[in-house]
């Protein structure tokens, strides 16, 4: 028989050392969030951490390029992954990630104005409007990512930890926003989308670690095969 490297691993070594990197910039990044968070006494959402005039903000905006950047090179080591029902095969869990990526850049770089007023009606501002919608579509495409990979062949756990994952931040980060939206229980949607925003980046800092373990298995499978073909 013929030794067979899985196709979740790519045998390019760039590629476990890009899922290794994405997953400690990552790391790195929900580190200065959480110790953002906890240097601020009041609550607060999230984006407030990035506000302008918030003692915060350079760290804030660190952690979201880091989050870009980490993610970015996370999503390149997963390229070949696709999942296999036909809604979700169309694009890939890589595409998604780059696209929420893409959004998190901008939202690192258009933050809202202090206090991160809710974009309508009195207090609206082209500014907080831009920073919301960014961080939305950003949020919105890690959770499709996530569901993507929950639907992979390729590893089964990290499948399983995936829809965990979407599941979690789609209904905590949904309550928080709409919490948020109509001004309800403020506090308590703030740590829940605080808590939502942990799960999130956790899950892709675990996304690049298992990538990364993966494809270094493969390599030595590959190699070992290589130099020692197996027949029978």
């Amino acid at each position: 028989m013929t030794a067979v490297v899985p196709p979740f691993a790519a045998r390019n070594p760039l590629d476990r050392y890009a899922a290794f990197a994405g997953s400690v910039a990552v790391g790195v990044a929900l580190v200065l969030i959480w110790m953002s968070r906890l240097a601020v006494p009041r609550e607060l959402y999230v984006s407030e951490l990035g506000a302008q005039g918030e003692p915060t903000a350079v760290a804030f905006e660190l952690a979201l390029l880091l989050v870009a950047g980490g993610g970015s090179a996370v999503a390149w080591s997963a390229r070949h992954v696709r999942a296999w029902p036909p809604l979700l095969y169309w694009g890939s869990p890589a595409l998604s990630l780059w696209i929420g990526c893409a959004f998190f850049l901008i939202a690192s770089q258009v933050t809202c104005t202090s206090g991160c007023p809710l974009p309508y009606g009195a207090t609206f501002t082209w500014q907080d409007f831009t920073h919301t919608l960014a961080a939305v579509i950003a949020f919105a495409a890690a959770c499709w990512a996530m569901i993507q990979m929950s639907f992979s062949r390729e590893h089964r756990v990290l499948a399983r930890l995936s829809l965990v994952a979407a599941i979690a931040v789609a209904v905590i980060a949904g309550t928080g926003g709409l919490f948020s939206l109509f001004r309800f229980q403020v506090v308590l949607g703030s740590r829940l989308e605080f808590v939502a925003t942990t799960v999130a980046i956790a899950w892709l800092m675990m996304l690049g670690a298992v990538l990364a373990r993966q494809k270094l298995r493969a390599g030595t499978v590959s190699a070992a095969a290589g130099e020692v073909p197996i027949s029978g």
